[in-house]
Formats: structure tokens, sequence, C-alpha cells
């Protein structure tokens, strides 16, 4: 049995270029199009391997700059192919331009009230579908922050999955599920887990551009095929692959993704790459387990990250 991979990219302004004054098309360069491995350059790679990737663009800039910038990504994602669904901040319901993030609404999804998720949930879809979106049917909280209020709130206004739930992230992904949850499950609408493997026991990893090893990924990969499981949900950003300014390409992120997608490309039989679009069968009764702690993986991963840590992380 094939396992179906949700390659998910959380397309945003990231609010640190917000609060260090940058103008806006700055912040779009550096959030969306960094050092030239930015948003265009992950869509032609995986225009290049044949991959599907859903790509979870958030809003609610506009509420602060206007709509241009959020119809500019959803434009590019579309063109190239691939699915945009819903990925909402709340914080920057309280924003000002050029104010260097002196204002801000409250960070978090699951510090508002039902009907204040609500009223959030339902002003990000109209301005996504304003900037030429799909009526979405999928969401993922900023920083994972999701609650009990926010699926119910989600399942309300007719979403079919919710992919906040996050175990690596116990004190933000407030789903109610257990840190160890990777298969997806109904829960007011199909929740589809992000995954998640075993750093050490007890303490959990997110499969991530940025946290994983190249070999940690295979492993993983390896492992869910292995098993059987009914899915896996990888998470990257449209700025993961350069350094926090935005100023440098990251190197290891870089190879990491290509990495991936030519692992993908080569393995598409036993792990098609999916969009939520296309609703494929979810069987929802699997306890599907993470990949079980490595210490030589973990070493080597470690040592990777201090090079890019002290390396590819240096502004240009």
């Amino acid at each position: 049995m094939a396992t179906p991979v949700f390659l998910t990219v959380d397309t945003e302004f990231a609010w640190r270029h917000h609060a260090a004054g940058l103008d806006v098309d700055t912040i779009y360069a550096r959030s969306l199009e960094p050092a030239g491995v930015g948003l265009s350059y992950q869509l032609e790679r995986l225009a290049r391997h044949d991959l599907k990737a859903c790509f979870f663009v958030d809003p609610m800039p506009a509420l602060v700059f206007g709509l241009a910038p959020v119809k500019r990504m959803v434009d590019t994602i579309m063109a190239a192919g691939q699915e945009v669904q819903l990925h909402l901040h709340p914080n920057w319901t309280g924003a000002q331009q050029g104010d260097r993030a002196a204002h801000y609404g409250r960070f978090q999804m699951y510090e508002y009230t039902l009907d204040e998720q609500l009223g959030l949930l339902r002003g990000a879809i109209e301005l996504l579908v304003a900037a030429g979106a799909p009526q979405p049917i999928a969401f993922r909280a900023g920083g994972y922050a999701a609650n009990a209020d926010t699926l119910r709130a989600l399942a309300t206004l007719g979403l079919v999955y919710d992919s906040s739930h996050n175990g690596a992230e116990p004190t933000e992904s407030r789903t109610g599920l257990p840190p160890d949850r990777i298969a997806p499950v109904m829960r007011e609408l199909i929740e589809v887990p992000v995954t998640v493997i075993e750093d050490a026991p007890g303490l959990w990893r997110t499969f991530q551009l940025c946290a994983l090893s190249s070999a940690e990924a295979a492993a993983a990969l390896d492992h869910a095929v292995a098993g059987e499981h009914a899915a896996v949900t990888i998470v990257s950003h449209g700025f993961e692959l350069a350094n926090r300014l935005g100023t440098r390409a990251n190197a290891v992120h870089v190879r990491r993704f290509d990495t991936l997608c030519r692992l993908l490309a080569t393995r598409r039989n036993d792990l098609p790459t999916m969009h939520f679009a296309d609703r494929p069968p979810l069987p929802l009764d699997r306890d599907d387990r993470p990949l079980a702690a490595n210490a030589l993986r973990r070493r080597m991963r470690q040592a990777e990250q201090l090079w890019s840590n002290w390396v590819s992380e240096r502004a240009a």
C-alpha cells in the first residue's frame, strides 16, 4: 500500500522583517524569495521532479500592506500548478505599517475564543479567495497553535482538513492529541498531524527541513513505507532555505531540500506526493508509530546543525 506524502510549505511574511522596519518589497523579498532559494526556486525544483506540494498561505499581512503581496504569492504558486491552502498568524490583525512591530494582535489562535476564531478564519478566507485562491479546504495554524476551538471553527466553516497538530511543539499545539500521534484522525474534521520522529526517548522532532538531516528524513520515509503508514506530513517554509536575515542561502538546507525532492521522485510509487485537494483516502483508525531514536543519526545531525548555524546562517 502506498503512503501519501503531504509536502507542505508555510508561506508567509516573516514577522522579524516587519519588526526590523523593512519596507514591504524588502519584506516580501526576504520572506518569499530570499537569496535566490525562495518560492520560485522551490517551485522550479518541485516541477523538475514532478512533485506536488501544499503551500499554506497566510493572507493576514494584507490587513497591513494591502492585497497585492498576497496575490503575488498565490499567483506564483498556482501558476506552477501547486495548491494554496490557508495559514493564519493572527498577530497581523493589530499591526501597522512601519511601526517596527510596536502594535500587534495576540499571536496564537488558542488565545482567542471560539467566536473570535470564527471571525479570524472567515476574514482570512475572504482575503485568500480575494487574492485569487480557491476556497480552502485545509488549514494550519501559525506556530501550530490550534486548540479544540480552532478545530470546531474550521469544521463550522466547512474545511475538511487541519494540519496543526505537532507533537514536537506540545506547549503550542493544543489539539488534545498525544505528541506521538502521526496518523490522520477525526477531530471535528480530519486532523493530519505533522510527522515527528523520536529524537531521544520521549522527545520528538518535527519532520522539517531545518530540523532533520537527509539521513533522518530518508530513515523516516523508509519507516513509513515499511509500516504502511496512513500518511507522512513534511513541513518547510518559503524562507527556510536561506539564513534568518534572508540575505544568504543556507547551503545545508538547500542540500536537504534537493535531496528530499530526489528521494521522493525516486520513490513516488511507494510515497506519492499529494495535494489536499486530491482528497486521497486516509484511513483514520491507524496507530502509526514514529521512527525510533537512533543515537548515531542524532549525533551526525547535530554536527551538521553546528555547521548550518555557524557558517550557513551568517549574513552575506
